[in-house]
């Protein structure tokens, strides 16, 4: 998943002593080598709970903007050893990386590099969604999903519509969905004689194409955000592979009323093919249930793969859903299950509370959940504004409240909130500053412990396990295809606290990781 890299200002290094020219080549043929003054950021180390996380497949990237001609610098001096290594080794454009490392108790930078430059942060930018989100919409905020009778109940029998109006819980489950549909049988309701409406109103979606990223719908982290999302709208496609007969046995959950499973997936030898090679190919269509074709290799053992059903709209998602639901927990339907809005009039009968916004911004950002993202940002606008939450409103929401705590960011492009985006920018030094207000903040503990703690869980789980740094830093990580990036805490062995920001666009990202990992343990260090 590639990025382009923003334009922005000149490269500059505010706050690193200037290096030193190296000659190189012959006088008349000599060139201009890129600067390796900069500090280059890794990606995550990604946790992948099926719709949680894109990883980097797609299509080949745009060309990025050729970036300013600069000469060829040795790492700048005064920097520790460890990364003046590193920083040799990366052979990065300047303009391509910044950097903002700040004390959270100091008004200026400890090291700066193209603080101002405008790049693509990738899921860093999830930093940005959930501290507005804590900070407008407050920790215990939670979602309500609302089911209202319009009708007359004789009994167990409803003569009229049930209606389920979606508030844009960013976690909704099936599991959650039985209960709540439990709940109403033990209030009586049996049998439903009119319709069920779904009233998806709280969000504007139109136009969203689960395509528009990389070219493939089937990923469950493109799936699409609706005010009624339940399961994240994705299949769980389990294959458990059957030697002895030579076949696959293959199911799908959740179950869909109407959507049997058909497969026609062979048995063979060989090695454990990746799904998102597409081994085994899915349709997955109101009028051919759930098909699925192709091999599966014995030597994978029993594996599940979550699907984004693309083909399927949304309605006839939620109806497959809903009516292989209600009829679990011993409910009739007389009529369709679709779209409609909340009658005047209806009359409320029972409320799904979701998770508190706390809660859901340590699932967003510990394990880098695309789709909660998307849903959290849209709720902003809905929130705060009192309109059907939509991306434009969700993004001048986030510009006006960070221009009222005069934290600049003018150059901040927001399309979905979630960095799962190509044309999204933010500068270091807006992200490090917004990070150190937020350690000012009434929402710090809860906005904190939301990200990953270095070696311990998240993304950063497996990362610097054996280093000092283990377990002294909260660390939200991002990469697309030419992005890699970090924002975060680190506590210094010095008992000072650190926000740090490294951002990087270019293709070139060899050695990232040895590279990160220098600067976040030189800070715990040093710092």
């Amino acid at each position: 998943m590639a990025a382009e890299v923003g334009a922005g200002r000149a490269p500059n290094g505010a706050g690193l002593p200037r290096g030193i020219i190296k000659r190189v080549c012959f006088a008349w043929f000599s060139v201009k080598y890129p600067v390796a003054s900069a500090v280059l950021a890794l990606a995550c180390g990604l946790v992948q709970p099926g719709w949680a996380q894109a990883p980097a497949p797609g299509p080949a990237p745009a060309a990025a903007p050729a970036q300013p001609a600069v000469e060829a610098d040795l790492p700048p001096a005064g920097l520790p050893t460890a990364i003046v290594n590193a920083l040799r080794a990366a052979k990065l454009p300047a303009g391509a990386v910044a950097i903002h490392v700040q004390e959270v108790g100091a008004n200026r930078p400890l090291v700066a590099l193209n603080a101002d430059r405008a790049l693509n942060p990738a899921s860093v930018m999830k930093l940005v969604t959930t501290y507005a989100a804590l900070e407008l919409m407050g920790p215990s905020f939670t979602w309500k999903t609302a089911f209202h009778e319009a009708g007359v109940r004789r009994g167990e029998v409803l003569e009229g519509d049930l209606v389920i109006r979606g508030g844009g819980d960013p976690k909704l489950t099936q599991e959650n969905l039985w209960l709540a549909l439990k709940a109403l049988r033990a209030r009586g309701l049996r049998e439903i004689r009119g319709n069920i409406l779904l009233d998806r109103t709280a969000f504007d979606v139109n136009g969203y194409d689960p395509a528009k990223f990389d070219g493939d719908p089937l990923r469950a982290y493109n799936v699409i955000p609706d005010a009624l999302l339940i399961n994240f709208k994705t299949l769980s496609i389990t294959f458990v592979p059957d030697e002895v007969s030579g076949t696959v046995n293959v199911t799908a959950e959740p179950k869909l009323a109407g959507l049997p499973v058909r497969s026609s997936v062979r048995l063979v030898q060989g090695a454990c093919a990746d799904f998102r090679a597409y081994p085994v190919k899915p349709r997955i269509d109101i009028a051919g249930g759930i098909a699925l074709a192709g091999t599966y290799a014995a030597s994978c053992g029993v594996k599940s793969w979550w699907v984004h059903p693309y083909e399927l709209t949304q309605v006839q998602y939620l109806a497959a859903l809903i009516r292989a639901l209600w009829a679990d927990v011993g409910g009739t339907l007389s009529g369709e299950v679709r779209d409609g809005p909340l009658p005047t009039g209806a009359r409320l009968v029972y409320e799904l509370e979701s998770l508190s916004l706390a809660e859901v911004a340590r699932d967003i950002n510990k394990f880098s959940n695309n789709v909660m993202a998307r849903q959290l940002f849209l709720s902003l606008s809905a929130e705060m504004l009192k309109l059907p939450g939509s991306a434009e409103r969700s993004a001048r929401t986030v510009r006006t409240w960070l221009a009222e705590k005069k934290l600049g960011g003018e150059e901040l492009v927001m399309e979905n909130g979630s960095g799962l985006s190509r044309i999204e920018r933010i500068s270091a030094g807006a992200l490090g500053r917004l990070m150190v207000a937020a350690f000012r903040s009434p929402v710090m503990p809860e906005f904190v412990s939301s990200m990953p703690l270095v070696a311990y869980d998240g993304t950063m789980r497996r990362r610097l396990r054996s280093r000092d740094v283990a377990g002294q830093a909260h660390i939200k990580t991002g990469t697309l295809n030419d992005v890699r990036s970090i924002g975060g805490y680190v506590l210094a062995a010095s008992g000072k606290r650190y926000a740090v920001v490294c951002i990087v666009n270019h293709p070139n990202l060899a050695g990232t990781q040895a590279l990160n990992d220098a600067l976040l343990q030189w800070v715990h260090a040093e710092g």
